[in-house]
């Protein structure tokens, strides 16, 4: 039998002051051209395992066991060893592209730079290479590439960058730490492309680190579930998704929102989309145009864009990244004006009325964002975060008790409310963000991707508290992710942006399970689901749209 590239025995992490060890007695092993993935909710210790393995923890890390790399204990190795194991026979692809990115330095130096610092090349010959490398990965124009700076790409071409750079130096290991989170369907489907075609090309093995469970189904061989440190269940990914063994991994999958098949499902029987004179929100014909100053080309980002929401109605907006999605909710909080067209929430046009009744309007929208550490001040204890919104839209009402209803309201224990964020978990914390933006009693909830940062088990949690508190409290909710299984799963309508143009709209199970669409229909065929034989299949599909 021929011996593992990479052999983990025994692997155990603790930090300093700890209570237990982040990782405890970890097990593993990959070969040549595999995939293994390691799924986990947050502080299951799959980081900390993948990072151990170039040492890449804080000093007051202490590991024992042992991690073999081709025989050579990577544990082991001096500072010189290791030097030239990371980015050379190791290759890493970090969670979030713009930061491994130096803002500072276009995309080729820093390619060139990666290169030579294990190769003894010129600049020239490195060059030469980062423009094979940005081929490699698909990028288009690369010497074009070469000169741009990483905010002037998007994600997708931010995540291809860096996995160029992962694989600059031919490595045998490629650790993938969550490579497609925040990236939406189309993106994700085409960097799980490119990765099972470096894998085949290279015959590279990878470690992939995740808690996307769809992604998992499509690229992974073999599967390794972490809770609390330990591995509780490994083995080829057909079984393991057919047939769980442990009780943990059976929780996992159960968690996982995916989208229906067509024969399951249900025909709408919702009146066509005309808005009601007690429409929560009315956008209508709106235009937002950057740009068209100084002789640059003006950029319409969203382009005569008509929809509306319904009091107790969820709409859901989907589309890729730069499709206008962001840009329409700043124009319906009141924090872009339309270049033309207009916006009308809770009866009051938002482009005609006086700006105190336009700030009152305001105070009828509530907003839940994407990222709940980067959207709470750190500052602020929870109760101050919570109460917040009535500083600046006052109401008769007892602030400290309201706080108190909107925590048992969200499940939250009382007693939290005088602790900070980072004491918090991430479902808590967007649960505290969802709260906030109840506190005024919105007639309107713009909801921006708000499940995307967390775990699947988490997301499953805070999407059956936002549908509860949805159905109880009977606010209207602008709906806005790249999920296409959470929108079906909440929304009751789903309007489809293209560059910033509606393609399509209409009941949820009808847009998505029967679109017309075939931009609609590519979206659909791209999202992940948690089965890897129809995975596959669903995949299959998706390159046939896409030519």
């Amino acid at each position: 039998m021929t011996a593992p590239l990479l052999a983990l025995r025994e692997v155990t992490v603790e930090f300093g002051g700890g209570h237990r060890p982040a990782v405890r007695g970890v097990t593993l092993s990959l070969a040549a051209g595999e995939v293994l993935a390691v799924v986990g909710e947050s502080g299951s210790g799959k980081t900390v395992t993948a990072m151990s393995l170039l040492r890449l923890l804080p000093d007051t890390a202490v590991l024992s066991g042992s991690a073999l790399l081709a025989g050579q204990d990577l544990y082991r190795m001096s500072p010189a060893e290791l030097r030239a194991v990371r980015g050379g026979r190791v290759g890493v692809v970090f969670q979030e592209p713009m930061s491994a990115l130096n803002p500072v330095f276009t995309i080729g130096h820093q390619l060139v730079e990666a290169v030579r610092a294990h190769r003894p090349w010129s600049r020239s010959r490195a060059r030469r290479r980062a423009v094979e490398l940005l081929e490699l990965v698909g990028l288009p124009d690369p010497e074009q590439r070469l000169r741009a700076y990483p905010h002037e790409l998007s994600g997708g071409q931010l995540q291809r960058v860096v996995i160029a750079m992962a694989v600059a130096c031919e490595p045998a290991l490629l650790i993938a730490d969550e490579p497609t989170t925040a990236l939406d369907v189309t993106v994700q489907a085409e960097i799980i492309d490119l990765l099972r075609d470096l894998r085949d090309r290279l015959d590279v093995a990878i470690l992939l680190i995740t808690h996307d469970m769809g992604v998992v189904a499509g690229l992974a061989d073999r599967v390794a579930v972490m809770k609390d440190g330990e591995v509780v269940e490994q083995g080829d990914v057909l079984d393991l998704f057919a047939r769980p063994r442990h009780p943990y991994t059976r929780e996992l999958l159960s968690a996982v929102v995916s989208l229906s098949p067509l024969d399951e499902a249900v025909v709408s029987t919702l009146p066509a989309a005309v808005p009601s004179a007690k429409a929560a929100l009315v956008v209508d014909d709106v235009t937002v145009v950057y740009g068209g100053r100084f002789g640059r080309s003006a950029v319409r980002a969203v382009d005569r864009v008509s929809l509306h929401v319904e009091p107790g109605e969820v709409l859901g907006l989907v589309g890729e990244s730069g499709s206008g999605k962001s840009t329409l909710a700043s124009v319906v909080t009141g924090l872009r004006s339309p270049t033309s067209g207009r916006v009308v929430v809770a009866g009051r046009d938002l482009s005609t009325v006086r700006r105190a009744e336009r700030r009152a309007a305001r105070g009828r929208v509530g907003v839940v964002f994407q990222d709940p550490t980067s959207s709470l001040n750190p500052r602020a204890t929870i109760a101050r975060t919570i109460a917040e919104p009535l500083l600046l839209h006052p109401r008769d009402v007892d602030a400290d008790r309201r706080v108190d209803e909107l925590l048992e309201l969200v499940q939250l224990d009382v007693s939290l409310r005088s602790r900070y964020p980072h004491e918090l978990s991430g479902g808590q914390r967007q649960r505290v963000g969802i709260a906030r933006a109840l506190v005024l009693d919105p007639a309107l909830l713009i909801a921006d991707e708000p499940t995307s940062a967390l775990d699947v088990s988490v997301q499953a949690r805070v999407l059956d508290l936002f549908r509860s508190l949805q159905e109880r409290l009977g606010f209207a909710c602008l709906f806005i992710s790249h999920d296409l299984a959470v929108v079906e799963r909440l929304a009751d309508r789903v309007a489809v942006l293209r560059d910033g143009e509606i393609v399509e709209q209409g009941p949820a199970a009808d847009v998505l399970t029967r679109p017309r669409h075939p931009y609609t229909a590519r979206l659909i065929a791209a999202a992940p689901v948690a089965d890897p034989v129809v995975q596959r299949e669903r995949h299959t599909r998706w390159r046939e749209l896409t030519g």
